[in-house]
Formats: structure tokens, sequence, C-alpha cells
């Protein structure tokens, strides 16, 4: 995780000042995941490293929303020669979801969130969700919300731990589903 130290605005774009212990390890160009959004390094040093969203990714996500001292959850790409450990994620966040309830239990948590309901925002049970940049497995499902169940490490490694009901989270649905509706779609399929 990482640390907004600073926020400032220029036009429609905000320049984010991340500091972060692998912020010593990047250069300029790098992508980077912040809460799943995926953005370009254009500055780093030993402590802090600072990304720019634009009004597109504003409107997509909710890095709009954040504050100085708000914890995002980052993740570096993955390396072609690494192992694929879970879901395909993509760095590229479809929309805006809320937190509705989270339930302590016993030793893991079960968060329900809800989301517009459109045909590519799909999710099954046991199918891929990526939450602020976390990969998760759905266990119920309906058209406008989906539930995932939290073990301890992830709570206490990702801002998970700061969720309540109603904070918004960015949302990346699978990218298989979202390829087969978009087909279903487009041929009259659907």
């Amino acid at each position: 995780m990482g640390k907004v130290v600073s926020l400032q605005a220029e036009g429609s774009n905000l320049h984010i000042e991340i500091s972060s212990p692998i912020s010593k390890e990047l250069k300029i160009d790098q992508s980077i995941a912040h809460d799943g959004v995926c953005l370009t390094v254009v500055e780093c040093n030993a402590e802090t490293h600072r990304v720019t969203a634009i009004q597109e990714t504003l409107n997509r996500s909710n890095l709009g929303y954040i504050d100085v001292g708000v914890d995002l959850n980052l993740e570096r790409c993955l390396r072609v020669t690494d192992r694929l450990d879970g879901h395909i994620v993509q760095g590229h966040v479809d929309t805006i979801g809320h937190c509705e309830r989270i339930k302590e239990k016993d030793g893991s948590w079960e968060f329900t969130f809800s989301h517009p309901q459109r045909p590519e925002f799909t999710t099954i049970p046991k199918g891929s969700i990526t939450i602020n940049g976390v990969s998760l497995t759905v266990v119920n499902s309906t058209p406008s919300t989906f539930s995932v169940a939290i073990i301890p490490y992830t709570f206490e490694n990702t801002n998970f731990k700061f969720l309540k009901p109603g904070s918004p989270v960015n949302l990346e649905f699978d990218i298989i589903g979202k390829y087969i509706s978009t087909y279903l779609e487009r041929y009259g399929l659907k």
C-alpha cells in the first residue's frame, strides 16, 4: 500500500503523489495500478512517486474522491516470465461501485458491493472481480450486486480494512465476461 501525500489539480488533470515502499524501485514511464487504476509514473524519487489521472480516469474511478492521507492499494505489472497466480487483471477500471454491507464471519469478512446494472458488468458465483485492484472470487451475485469473502491477510494488507458502507470502490469486471457480453450484444445474440 501507499499513502497519498499530495494532490495537485492542473486543468482537468489530477497529479497524485504517493509515498510507498516500492517508490524507490520505480522508473518514469512504468505503469502501476493504484487502487486498480493503471497509471503511468511521471516522477519518482527514493520515497515518493507521482502519477497523473486525466478526466476520463477520474470519471470512471474513485480517484476523484481521494484526499491526502488516504491509503491506496499498489500493484506492479506482471512480468511476462512470471506465473499467473490469480485472475487476469488489466488495471482498466470499468466503473465505481459502492460498499453496501460488511459482515464479520468469525475470522473472515463478507463484503457486499453494488454497481450500475449493465450487460458487461456481469458477475457470477466463483467468477472473478477486481475491487480497488484486489482480484477476488465472487461468492454471491445479482445483476447489480455481488459479495466477496476476505481472508485476514487480504483485510490487513489492503485498504479493505478502511472500507465502510457507502465507500466508493473501483471495479474491474472479468475481461473474458466483458468480451462475451459485448460479442453477444453486438451480434444480437443476447
